[in-house]
């Protein structure tokens, strides 16, 4: 379980195939301060499982199943990546409730930069139109942010300048994909209408 607030941004440096799926290896320092095999750290919102560490970098397995459902069978050494470590019990819950299970990617329609916020359109599926809603919370490649605008074929997230300079969103640029996870609240709210339906009256 993750929150959607970013501890870091690490820099991938090494892609080794592995059967059907990759060993990832990243650089980082803040996120395995306190690692151990095992351990679940969210990738641009994929949970992963920690299969070594050191000091200042760490590595997991991606299965084919998660490559071809995320961003993550797209990227390259060099890429830099959001990472955030499981959630404690006892600290302060700064986002909202995400799970590291990416639903669906979409892709950045347009993007609009002022002095203050960088506002990204993002394609919305029609399947999956009815998670989003106005002022909800949604994950974009594993942070937390605020539906600030949505239509049945596109929503709209603005950045400040905290979560521009702390996450790998503002090099975001037209044409390019994210991770999205929906708020998992909807997503049982819905499936709770469907399975409804579908029963006799």
């Amino acid at each position: 379980m993750f929150t959607g607030i970013i501890e870091e941004v690490g820099i991938i440096n090494s892609i080794t195939p592995i059967g059907d799926g990759i060993a990832v290896g990243i650089d980082a320092h803040t996120v395995v301060r306190d690692a151990e095999k095992g351990a679940s750290i969210a990738v641009d919102g994929v949970c992963l499982t920690v299969t070594d560490f050191t000091p200042a970098s760490w590595t997991c397995f991606i299965m084919r199943e998660t490559l071809n459902n995320s961003t993550l069978g797209n990227r390259v050494v060099g890429d830099k990546v959001n990472l955030e470590r499981a959630m404690r019990a006892d600290t302060r819950f700064g986002g909202h409730v995400v799970e590291g299970h990416v639903d669906c990617t979409s892709t950045i329609h347009s993007v609009e930069i002022t002095e203050q916020q960088k506002v990204l359109r993002c394609s919305l599926a029609p399947e999956h139109a009815g998670l989003v809603v106005h002022k909800g919370s949604i994950a974009i490649n594993g942070t937390s942010l605020t539906v600030s605008t949505v239509g049945l074929d596109f929503f709209e997230v603005s950045l400040i300048p905290t979560t521009r300079a702390l996450t790998n969103l503002d090099a975001l640029a037209v044409g390019d994909e994210v991770n999205l996870e929906f708020n998992v609240m909807g997503k049982y709210l819905a499936r709770f209408f469907e399975v409804a339906q579908a029963l006799p009256v």
